[in-house]
């Protein structure tokens, strides 16, 4: 059964998605970038506010991947107390020191999810690395929302390959990036367990605008609809 991802940067917004029966809530800021960061102090504040009634999730920004730099930030934000850390795989620099780097807090029981853009140039297998190091899922997104969907900048062949390859290492596997309302009957065959939506859950699609209860209930009703 695939569940929904509702990416949000408030109190408001988390409140509001969480009525709405959400399965997991996604602490970002879509002003700062694909996985802008909120500040520590208020991802302190949605945890205890929520206080366990949902999964969370929360990016810790944009980085390069920098194994000191990446490192401190994930082990800052375990410290709110999400249930999940998302680490964006930008290009450049060092993927596999940040990675061994990244080990010492799998081992430390901290569910990291790493999250690779469908439109940068990727090489699956860092998936089997991910879960060599003690990952506990990864995620498809898009770097530049101005590309468009998911589906836009990758086949749905390409996309199907990555989920069943997460699959078969029995990470959990999630999809992202611009999603739309009629991207899902496209998804859906696929056994991926999130999709995750922000600007379509917003008032004119617009990703940095303020969520939307009845675009929230349409995407939930639409993923309900394949089960």
């Amino acid at each position: 059964m695939t569940g929904m991802l509702a990416s949000v940067n408030s109190i408001a917004e988390a409140l509001l998605v969480l009525d709405m029966g959400v399965d997991i809530i996604d602490l970002k800021q879509p002003e700062q970038g694909a996985l802008g960061a909120l500040d520590l102090s208020d991802v302190k504040h949605i945890v205890a506010e929520l206080a366990g009634r949902c999964p969370v999730s929360a990016t810790i920004g944009d980085l390069p991947m920098q194994p000191e730099l990446v490192f401190n930030s994930v082990k800052a934000m375990a410290e709110t107390g999400v249930d999940y850390i998302k680490i964006g795989f930008f290009p450049g620099n060092d993927w596999l020191g940040t990675l061994e780097k990244l080990s010492l807090l799998t081992r430390q029981h901290h569910a990291l999810i790493g999250v690779l853009f469908a439109d940068t140039p990727i090489d699956f297998a860092i998936i089997s690395l991910l879960k060599s190091a003690g990952f506990k899922g990864v995620m498809l997104d898009t770097m530049n929302k101005k590309n468009g969907s998911l589906l836009q900048v990758m086949k749905m062949e390409t996309i199907t390959g990555f989920v069943e390859q997460a699959k078969n290492l029995d990470l959990l596997c999630g999809l992202a990036g611009s999603l739309r309302l009629e991207d899902i009957s496209a998804l859906l065959p696929s056994p991926v367990n999130y999709l995750g939506f922000r600007g379509a859950l917003c008032q004119s699609g617009n990703r940095v605008g303020h969520i939307h209860q009845q675009a929230v209930m349409q995407i939930k009703l639409s993923i309900q609809s394949f089960e």
